[in-house]
Formats: C-alpha cells, sequence, structure tokens
C-alpha cells in the first residue's frame, strides 16, 4: 500500500463501536489513506452489525469499488462465516487484488478469500479495537501495510527444526466451525498459525480433536502458536495433539488477541525457524497461495 490509497472499513461480523470507529479512522488517515465507510458498518442486529444481507452487501460493494485498494474489518464478534455463501465470488475476483486486514472473527474471511480468490490476506489488529493503540502494534502494522514486516518471535519451542510454506491459519474456533462445511480447510503443504480466546484447555482440546480427526492437519509443514488469551495454560494440551505430527512448532508469538498484537500475512511463503523460535515470511508472485 502507498499513502493516497483509499482504505474501506467495513462490520462483517459484531457491531462496532461507533467511538472506537472514529478513533480508528483517524488513526488511519494519519498515515495518509483516505478512509470510507461501508454503508451499514455501524449497524447493529443482536450480536450482529445488521442483516446477513446487508453486511455481506457492503463486503461485496466495497471489495468491487476498482477506487478501494484495502478493505479493514472493523471489528471480529461472530458471523464472518454467515456470509461466506452470500458473496459473489466470481465478481470479487474479476475485481482485483485487494489487501484483506481483520483477525479474530474474520479467520473465516481470511481462509476462503485464499480459497475463493487465491490473494494474501493480512491477519492483524481492526480499527474499531483498542489493540491498535498501542504503539508497538500499531507499528508493525505500518511494517506489514507499506513495507516489510519483521519476523515475529515466540519464547517456547515445542519441537525443534525448519519449514518453509505458505502460512494459513487464524481462531481456532473459526477454523474448527468450518469443518463438514464446503469450506473446509486443508493445511497440506502449509505452515499453520493457531490463537484463541477465552477457551477452556478443554475446549481447545475437542476443536484440535476435531480439526485432527478431519484430516485437516494431514501434510502440514510446522505450527506456530499465538496468543491465547484467558485460557488457562493450553500448553500442555497444545503439545500432546500437536506434536505427534512431527513437524516444528513454536510457541508464545504475539498474534492473535491480547497486546501487543502483530500483524502477520496469510496466503504468503513464510518460514518457521525453531532456532530464532521465530515466524517470518514476505509477499511477491509466486509466493501467494494459489
Amino acid at each position: 500500500m502507498r499513502a493516497g490509497d483509499t482504505v474501506a472499513i467495513v462490520s462483517p461480523s459484531g457491531p462496532a463501536n461507533a467511538t472506537l470507529l472514529a478513533r480508528g479512522v483517524r488513526l488511519l488517515e494519519g498515515l495518509g489513506l483516505k478512509v470510507v465507510l461501508g454503508e451499514h458498518v455501524l449497524d447493529r442486529e443482536g450480536f450482529l452489525a445488521g442483516s446477513d444481507a446487508d453486511r455481506a452487501a457492503d463486503l461485496q460493494a466495497v471489495w468491487c469499488d476498482p477506487a478501494v485498494s484495502a478493505v479493514f474489518c472493523s471489528r471480529g464478534g461472530y458471523g464472518a462465516a454467515r456470509l461466506l455463501d452470500l458473496l459473489d465470488w466470481a465478481a470479487m475476483r474479476e475485481a482485483g487484488p485487494k489487501v484483506l486486514l481483520g483477525s479474530s472473527d474474520i479467520t473465516a474471511l481470511h481462509h476462503v478469500v485464499a480459497t475463493e480468490l487465491g490473494l494474501p490476506t493480512l491477519h492483524g489488529p481492526m480499527p474499531a479495537c483498542d489493540a491498535v493503540t498501542d504503539p508497538v502494534t500499531w507499528d508493525n502494522l505500518q511494517a506489514a501495510l507499506f513495507g516489510q514486516a519483521p519476523p515475529v518471535t515466540g519464547d517456547t519451542v515445542l519441537r525443534e527444526g525448519r519449514a518453509e510454506g505458505v502460512l494459513a491459519g487464524g481462531n481456532l474456533s473459526l477454523l474448527a466451525s468450518l469443518c463438514g462445511t464446503r469450506h473446509q480447510p486443508s493445511f497440506a503443504g502449509r505452515l499453520v498459525l493457531l490463537e484463541d480466546i477465552a477457551e477452556h484447555p478443554y475446549r481447545i482440546d475437542r476443536m484440535l480433536t476435531q480439526l485432527l480427526q478431519s484430516g485437516v492437519f494431514d501434510g502440514v509443514r510446522g505450527i506456530a502458536l499465538g496468543s491465547w488469551v484467558d485460557c488457562g495454560d493450553p500448553l500442555p494440551v497444545l503439545a500432546e495433539r500437536l506434536l505427534p505430527l512431527e513437524v516444528p512448532v513454536i510457541a508464545g508469538l504475539p498474534v492473535g488477541h491480547g497486546t501487543p498484537q502483530w500483524s502477520v500475512w496469510l496466503g504468503a511463503l513464510g518460514v518457521i525457524d525453531t532456532e530464532s523460535c521465530s515466524l517470518s515470511g514476505r509477499l511477491g508472485g509466486s509466493e501467494q497461495a494459489m
């Protein structure tokens, strides 16, 4: 991205707080970006940011707008998966590449943008969330948007090794919820990022078991574990379920929920290196997901 580009903000999941959204808009404008809002960005319908039809229409409209270079999701929550079969993926493919930014519930969109459009997407902090006010988070987001994001470093190596591959994954709960649907993920030949919030270890075990028994992890090359905010101590469960895959596993990366929140490109080539306990990646040409 470059200064002067237009960013559209939409709410495909939960309802956004107007005050937090306005603060996020000011921050983005301070980067020299032009910011436009989806028509229904501040709608509210129970736990959703308006009706499924309106949320899908907003996302479709800004994605297909040739003036828009990037689509930022205002926040997570719940509801993005309800839009997957309402979007005209052929029209979005015809519109050409855009940057999609979001995390948490936006995992559903990250996954399907990769499979339907073959595009990398940015897993990072959203404009109507508090994380964007953290200096480390904000600096890292700028690096990811305008240049080359530095490697993300964790604090724990669960299995040693080095692995390369296109990075996939995101929020564990959302990935598990896609099992049994036509959007069920496959991590064959991929590196996988996993994170979650407010899930007890037994629930993390259950979701991992579901993914493992569904064959989602067959052929995975490496695993990077992000933040597990309010999840107790999930490392024993994560190690028990993932180490039998016999691939490099690192943990403690500040990616997901919490602060600071680093940005990583999904759908682009990444490297897990346990010597530095890091996940690095870059964009460009054949390194993107196909």
